[in-house]
């Protein structure tokens, strides 16, 4: 089969390259992909910010039909429809796989970084990261379930209530998935961008999201304000990675407010105004990919069309065609881009 595969490590090294077809061990499960979604992480690989285990098949999200099964796998047939968590292998011993943190796992290898991925015709995945479609989730929205999962563990963080007033800032793919699970708690969301997200804005507005504010052209500040009577919102999600918005975020907050960084920062060490945590006792979390416990209630979100996965997709290339695909999320013209496999 033909793979999108990191060669090694530095920026491009990004080739199709001839492998043969996997097969499945004991306990693992092998797939047919249909789509897989290109991540912010498979750009910073691209580019040679973020290193992997090269050499390495990309591709961490993805949907597919089951079709075969190794030795003890009895509750996952051939034909079926799935998706599956990145997580390939966890040590199982250390006090964050005993309560199912598997993102935390120091030793654990995911699909797509330590494994192969699914920029591929086929993937194998351990039954236990797989997970069936359910009966009204499409192939491009079930490609789509690793990032929402990664919004549902961060909006999770924040104990969002029934009223509460949330930015999200960055209208990037994973933005506009955390604004809609958190629209799904009721709360009313607003969602900042710059004059280049304006599309990304645009998207926002038709997924119902309450505002969708151009910061360089419009005072959030003020809309805040009338919202509130000028406490401040009670969450922000940072989806952006960038400083500015982490600064932003931490303004906008009332007194006793919760501060979730999603997004990552383009270098770990950045200027944080710690005076302004501790003046109004704010609660800041990070939060990082996502866990076992996320999985079916962002399935469920997509199954009860509380969230719309499949239509942020604005490009569908195959694998061959990666150049495209990058330059298009570069650009700023595509807002999500789903890849194909070749024969």
């Amino acid at each position: 089969m033909k793979a999108l595969v990191k060669t090694k490590q530095g920026y491009g090294n990004l080739e199709i390259l001839e492998k043969l077809d996997p097969e499945p061990g004991k306990n693992q499960v092998k797939i047919e992909v249909k789509y897989a979604g290109i991540c912010g992480t498979d750009i910073h690989t691209f580019e040679g910010h973020y290193k992997v285990a090269a050499p390495v098949t990309l591709g961490h999200e993805f949907s597919g039909v089951v079709v075969e099964v190794g030795e003890g796998v009895s509750d996952i047939k051939v034909g079926d429809r799935v998706t599956s968590e990145t997580t390939f292998y966890i040590c199982g011993k250390c006090d964050y796989c005993k309560s199912m943190d598997y993102n935390l796992c120091p030793y654990r290898k995911g699909l797509g970084t330590q494994q192969d991925g699914a920029f591929a015709k086929y993937v194998i995945a351990r039954k236990e990261s797989v997970h069936l479609l359910p009966e009204h989730v499409d192939f491009k929205s079930a490609a789509m379930t690793e990032p929402l999962a990664c919004s549902y563990h961060a909006v999770e963080k924040t104990k969002i209530r029934e009223n509460d007033v949330v930015v999200v800032i960055g209208p990037g793919p994973i933005g506009l998935l955390t604004a809609q699970v958190a629209k799904s708690k009721g709360a009313t969301v607003i969602i900042t961008g710059l004059t280049s997200d304006q599309a990304r804005l645009e998207k926002a507005v038709d997924l119902g999201i309450d505002y969708a504010i151009n910061i360089e052209e419009e005072n959030v500040n003020k809309l805040i304000d009338q919202l509130t009577m000028g406490y401040g919102v009670d969450v922000v999600l940072e989806c952006s990675g960038s400083v500015q918005g982490a600064r932003q975020g931490l303004d906008l907050l009332r007194k006793k407010g919760r501060y979730v960084q999603v997004g990552l920062f383009p270098t770990p060490e950045i200027l944080f105004d710690l005076e302004k945590i501790i003046q109004k006792e704010i609660r800041v979390v990070g939060s990082r990919s996502q866990k076992p416990a996320d999985w079916k209630p962002s399935l469920e979100l997509l199954n009860e069309k509380k969230v719309d996965a499949a239509s942020l997709v604005t490009h569908i290339f195959d694998i061959s065609q990666w150049n495209d695909a990058y330059n298009a999320i570069k650009s700023g013209e595509a807002i999500k881009v789903l890849l194909k496999p070749i024969d």
